[in-house]
């Protein structure tokens, strides 16, 4: 495959990521304490605890997995956490675009085809299996995107309810 088909998969990799993060945060945008924290139901996450999630999941996911580079998380913490305003959830939003745009634009194009096995307590439910690089993106950006949805829906949701 030719270098530069490559670097423009890398560059809708970025474009996509960067753009699934910018709709969370103005989904965020505007939330009272009160909708931030408001859930559907016992078993179904906040506001706060999606964005929490995104930002972690996309962290491993397309840092960690996709770029390889050394990424943590607390993933129970991740559904657990909340918030009296956005505003901290904004800037970690922010600083995850600034990161994955310096990473994807560093990443080499052999990069994308390797194979990693990860770790279990990265990998989040069920049995870690080995995946390439490019997968991993792909999940990352399919991953966020599912819980963009899942935002939208809480936002309005607790709108009306509030």
């Amino acid at each position: 495959m030719p270098e530069d088909v490559v670097l423009d998969e890398i560059e809708a990799y970025a474009r996509e990521l960067s753009w699934v993060l910018h709709q969370i945060r103005v989904s965020l945008d505007g939330l009272t304490a009160v909708q931030l924290n408001w859930r559907p139901s016992t078993a179904a996450n906040s506001a706060y605890a999606i964005a929490s999630h995104v930002i972690g999941s996309t962290t491993v996911y397309a840092l960690g997995f996709g770029c390889g580079q050394d990424v943590t998380r607390d993933r129970a913490a991740e559904f657990t956490a909340s918030g009296t305003d956005a505003s901290g959830l904004i800037v970690a939003i922010r600083q995850l675009q600034r990161k994955l745009g310096d990473a994807l634009g560093s990443l080499r194009v052999p990069a994308l085809d390797e194979r990693i096995l990860p770790p279990p307590y990265l990998w989040g439910t069920g049995e870690p299996r080995e995946i390439s690089r490019r997968e991993a993106l792909v999940e990352s950006i399919r991953h966020g995107a599912l819980h963009l949805g899942e935002l939208r829906l809480t936002r309005d949701l607790a709108a009306k309810a509030a």
